[in-house]
């Protein structure tokens, strides 16, 4: 009889395991399909607005593209300065996404026929749009692929997504992410990681506060003088030598 009744009980959890596994392996599929790709027809202006600038004053090829989201964008003007005496051209636009840099790369990176392309993108995938990361990485891979194809010798440097006070909740997702980039870098010697992340965190790992404007998200001036530097440090040391 005490046997019988363990045999039923073993059934029971056999099945309510079985049953929470499945509930478990839907409800991650259900989350994988729940996001929805941002229309990139939404930068159309942007990207016309920098092709008018390049009729105006055509940038040179054999230059470092930074190309990505709002990060770069606020950083647009600056950037030649910060980065000196490196000739960069500047592409960042709004709040774009990876899958943004994949439709737009012929016009904000490719036509310049850079030596190397830098991009920064993840922060709107997982902090706004829930993109998750196996699909921000195959569309990273994509773009690789694409600027090697033309490109052979071209160097990517890939920016890690930098932590914020106003994305606290996902920043788990990113360093996730931020992971999976240095895995992509890790494979290819001529795709590089960039940390823009570690410069950003206090000794306990939590964000330092001072470096945001009011929105705790975009950086202020002392937030761009920490990031310039990090970037920096990291382009000199490959891309000085064609200059």
């Amino acid at each position: 009889m005490y046997a019988d009744k363990r045999k039923v009980q073993s059934l029971a959890i056999a099945l309510m395991t079985s049953w929470l596994a499945l509930t478990v392996g839907n409800a991650q599929a259900q989350s994988d399909d729940s996001y929805e790709l941002p229309d990139p027809a939404r930068y159309e202006e942007a990207i016309q607005r920098f092709e008018q600038m390049d009729e105006q004053s055509p940038p040179p090829e054999d230059a470092i593209v930074l190309t990505g989201s709002s990060s770069i964008m606020f950083w647009n003007q600056d950037a030649p300065a910060d980065l000196a005496p490196l000739t960069v051209i500047p592409r960042g636009f709004g709040g774009s996404v990876m899958h943004d840099i994949v439709h737009f790369l012929d016009r904000v990176a490719l036509t310049y026929k850079p030596r190397a392309v830098l991009i920064y993108e993840g922060d709107n995938d997982t902090g706004r749009n829930d993109i998750p990361n196996d699909v921000i990485i195959e569309q990273l891979e994509s773009i690789i692929d694409r600027i090697h194809a033309e490109l052979p010798d071209a160097r990517v440097y890939v920016l890690s997504v930098k932590p914020s006070v106003a994305r606290e909740a996902t920043w788990p997702i990113a360093q996730a992410l931020n992971e999976r980039y240095q895995q992509v870098a890790a494979s290819d010697p001529l795709v590089h990681y960039i940390d823009v992340a570690t410069p950003f965190l206090q000794a306990d790992g939590t964000v330092m506060t001072d470096i945001f404007v009011d929105d705790n998200l975009h950086l202020n001036e002392k937030g761009y003088d920490i990031w310039a530097a990090s970037i920096r440090e990291v382009l000199m040391q490959h891309e000085a030598q064609y200059e």
